[in-house]
């Protein structure tokens, strides 16, 4: 809840809420009537109740469905993901972005995103450079398992995570990994294969880049036979992709050279082919948890082998958002979901499960910033009826 006191949930809505409001007046040239009311959205947030969406738009019924049992509650009165998840639909609804006019469908994030994307082809062509150089399949397997990783710790939302941690390199890190299924992952993949996988996104950049060449190196090896990446239909916690972002990314690989321009044709080549295929459902968006969604995606989801869950909200939203004790079996929570789960995240909310007794307490002496600050990390799978 962001009630919770002195909680990173809280800090949430006090700091890192407002001053993404102030990073979007900044970012984009909005007329005066828009920068007013994102000024007011900030007071709002700071003392007022939380209020309906009011435009007309397809979703907002929905929305409102919801924000009836919030009526007469502040933002510090709300459970963190619906907070969070409202917090960007309010946004959108006061830029405009849903209503046919010039600033229809415009990512007030974009600026943002598309400097993600440029600073990530360097640090991008490099790794794809090493770790092509690596003769042994899994090692390359477990290097860009870490990629995807460690990716995740820049995230444009977040503002708890160190420049040092965000600085570095997104290869292996064993040290910082509270849990490694590498050794099950890697037998499924090479026992099992060719698999139908769902990859759940995450952030732009560095991180969309490396998820991009682990599914060009699944489809080359013949591990996987078709992958949906399962991306945000708007704007979403600042760098979340969206089907255009992954797009432009692609476009960006193909206007490089060497192994990354090489990266770029396989994923163009791979589209047209339909073995990479584009999905942007309103739940992905939506304040639901993963027990909550509804029972169309539920049986799509069920027809894949297995679906990779990137990130920490998607971690947050797999488990309810709840303070589940440390050493709780994850399977003994995700036992709703459809088909078997491999879960990249680095740790960046107030939430952990399937450690070993005493370990939690080890680490919050070590650094009391561990569950938040993105320097720890889990590649955790979870097979279905497990």
């Amino acid at each position: 809840m962001t009630s919770d006191p002195r909680s990173f949930a809280q800090d949430t809505i006090i700091h890192r809420k407002p001053r993404i409001i102030d990073n979007i007046m900044n970012d984009n040239n909005y007329p005066q009537s828009i920068i007013k009311q994102l000024i007011n959205f900030k007071k709002e947030i700071a003392d007022g109740m939380v209020q309906p969406l009011i435009e007309d738009a397809p979703d907002v019924q929905k929305w409102n469905n919801i924000w009836k049992k919030y009526k007469d509650k502040t933002w510090l009165e709300l459970p963190w993901y619906f907070a969070e998840a409202y917090f960007y639909r309010r946004l959108l609804e006061i830029v405009n972005y849903f209503q046919l006019s010039s600033l229809g469908n415009r990512d007030p994030f974009s600026s943002l995103k598309k400097k993600q994307i440029e600073e990530s082809l360097t640090p991008l062509s490099l790794a794809v450079e090493l770790i092509n150089g690596i003769e042994d399949s899994y090692l390359c397997f477990e290097n860009l398992l870490h990629a995807c990783l460690w990716g995740n710790r820049i995230d444009l939302s977040n503002f708890t995570v160190s420049d040092e941690i965000k600085r570095r390199q997104a290869m292996i890190e064993r040290e910082n990994l509270l849990i490694d299924d590498f050794p099950r992952i890697l037998k499924v993949f090479t026992e099992q294969s060719p698999l139908c996988i769902a990859l759940i996104g995450d952030n732009v950049g560095v991180e969309l880049g490396f998820d991009l060449y682990l599914v060009d190196f699944l489809l080359r090896k013949g591990w996987a036979k078709q992958v949906t990446f399962y991306l945000k239909p708007y704007p979403f916690f600042v760098s979340d992709a969206m089907p255009k972002d992954l797009l432009e990314t692609i476009q960006a690989f193909n206007k490089t050279s060497g192994q990354l321009y090489l990266l770029g044709k396989h994923l163009q080549d791979a589209l047209s082919k339909e073995e990479i295929s584009l999905s942007s459902d309103w739940f992905w968006v939506s304040p639901y948890h993963f027990h909550e969604m509804p029972i169309s995606l539920y049986r799509e989801i069920s027809r894949f082998d297995m679906v990779i869950a990137k990130g920490d909200v998607n971690y947050r939203r797999l488990l309810g958002d709840r303070h589940w004790s440390y050493i709780t079996p994850i399977n003994e929570i995700v036992n709703y979901f459809p088909t078997s789960l491999l879960i990249l995240r680095t740790l960046k909310g107030e939430i952990m499960v399937n450690l070993i007794e005493g370990q939690a307490e080890k680490l919050k002496v070590e650094d009391p910033d561990w569950l938040i600050n993105g320097k720890r990390g889990i590649i955790q799978y979870v097979e279905r009826n497990e």
